[in-house]
């Protein structure tokens, strides 16, 4: 059976194409996607790399419910959609809100959607998509000769919004009742179908994901690459001293953990390093990011990850900052955390100001070749990085919690504000404040970059090059 098909917008490509498509005249209107791909194993997901608008006096009739155009306006974009081996999708609007596909939208879909597949040449899917005025969308693509149903739509905006080609009829297991009074049905069905990576297994990450487990998510792919020691056993959930002995993955033990508890999510354990292809391709087929870790180039790949595949990206990290030496030795100076939240196309943890590109290439080159790193950072070219950091099991759980509370917000918005004006959160347990910043600039390095998918190589670092044998 082949993977389910699912389309990913950000949320100012979801704002242009409302905007576009509803110029107010009760007419339809119509537009044409550019979509890179993640082909994966469990999905088949295309993301939005450009839009391009079908002027509305270049259609050959607009009407309420009919949109014509001259095939000769796509010329030039179906040879783009060819030369870089594009997925094309129409996109057009029904301002009388007609929610299903027309018997119009069929007899045309059913001519340039072949039209399409053979002039692109290339194996790829293309397809079809409308948009009613409320913004929720659905579409089809050409597969095998026939239409098959696009299974999800997604917006990462400053909301998080998934449409669904079809309900879950099956009824809400009794463990979700309590969830079902604060959210509405939608929400938790919403829960249920997504898949959700979480990268890191430890401090924060363990609790993130017994909260994603308790909140009924479907699939939570975990990764990480380290055994449990028994200096880390005093902040995973669910690990013991025996796992330790043992020497058991963080991943095995949370997963064995998780199933244990017997709630139905789907558990995809990852004993690999975020820096392994497969990890990249796993993690890019899935709705939702949660980077548990405090590595500077881990946070930068998944930074890129989520602005190629149009993911959402939430970022937690946690300072405990204490006296090292002297008459005030273990003074606590700060306990604090923030979760940063990433939306394809905005700004980024560099742009943010949470760690530079130099950084980042010292982090590599550390992780690449650790004598070359040891001998710039003794020639002085490299700053000193820190050790084994401080770390409490209650500072970690806060951090978690204000993490998935911050997922929480933005599928089933609830503040009193706009969720734009809470692109991070931060605690400070010393002085007793949560501190809010809003979304501010576009970052440089990765605005230009929504939609890309797959490349050769992956994210466009060489790092992750397909390696053959010569």
């Amino acid at each position: 059976m082949p993977p389910r098909v699912t389309l990913a917008l950000s949320g100012d490509q979801h704002e242009h194409l409302r905007t576009f498509l509803f110029p107010g005249d009760g007419k339809e209107a119509v537009a044409i996607l550019l979509c890179g791909r993640r082909d994966g194993e469990r999905r088949h997901r295309l993301v939005v790399r450009e839009i391009h608008d079908i002027p509305y006096d270049q259609c050959t009739k607009r009407t309420t419910a009919l949109v014509t155009w001259s095939p000769d306006y796509i010329v030039d974009i179906l040879d783009r959609a060819t030369a870089e081996e594009l997925t094309v999708v129409k996109i057009h609007s029904h301002p009388n809100g007609f929610a299903k596909f027309s018997q119009t939208d069929d007899d045309g879909d059913a001519r340039l959607l072949p039209m399409i597949r053979g002039w692109v040449e290339a194996d790829l899917l293309h397809g079809s998509v409308v948009m009613l005025p409320d913004g929720a969308m659905f579409g089809r693509v050409w597969r095998d000769g026939g239409f098959e149903s696009i299974e999800c739509i997604s917006v990462v905006g400053d909301d998080l919004h998934f449409w669904y080609a079809s309900e879950d009829n099956s009824e809400l297991p009794s463990f979700v009742a309590a969830h079902a009074q604060a959210f509405d049905d939608g929400t938790i069905e919403r829960l249920r179908r997504l898949s959700i990576a979480v990268i890191g297994a430890s401090g924060t990450g363990s609790p993130v994901i017994e909260q994603l487990v308790r909140l009924g998510v479907g699939e939570i792919v975990v990764v990480d690459d380290d055994a449990v020691e028994e200096r880390n056993v005093n902040r995973i959930l669910n690990s013991t001293m025996a796992d330790a002995a043992n020497e058991r993955p963080k991943v095995d033990v949370l997963a064995e953990a998780m199933r244990r508890i017997g709630l139905g999510t789907n558990i995809i354990p990852l004993n690999k390093n975020l820096w392994d292809q497969q990890v990249v391709r796993a993690v890019s087929q899935c709705d939702v990011v949660f980077g548990c870790m405090d590595t500077v180039d881990g946070r930068y790949l998944l930074n890129t990850l989520a602005t190629y595949y149009i993911l959402p990206y939430f970022d937690i990290g946690i300072r405990l900052d204490a006296v090292r030496d002297g008459a005030e030795k273990g003074r606590i100076r700060e306990v604090c955390g923030t979760v940063n939240y990433i939306r394809p196309g905005r700004s980024s943890l560099m742009s943010r100001g949470l760690f530079t590109m130099q950084q980042v290439a010292a982090e590599g080159l550390r992780r690449n070749d650790p004598d070359a790193h040891a001998r710039q950072m003794k020639d002085g070219y490299i700053a000193g990085v820190q050790g084994h950091r401080p770390a409490v099991i209650s500072v970690n759980m806060f951090g978690a919690a204000l993490a998935v509370d911050e997922f929480l917000a933005r599928l089933h918005p609830f503040r009193e504000e706009s969720n734009n004006n809470y692109a991070s959160v931060t605690f400070s347990l010393a002085s007793m404040e949560l501190l809010f910043d809003p979304e501010e600039r576009i970052c440089a390095i990765l605005g230009g970059r929504v939609g890309v998918g797959d490349t050769q190589p992956l994210l466009g670092l060489l790092e992750l090059a397909e390696r053959r044998l010569v």
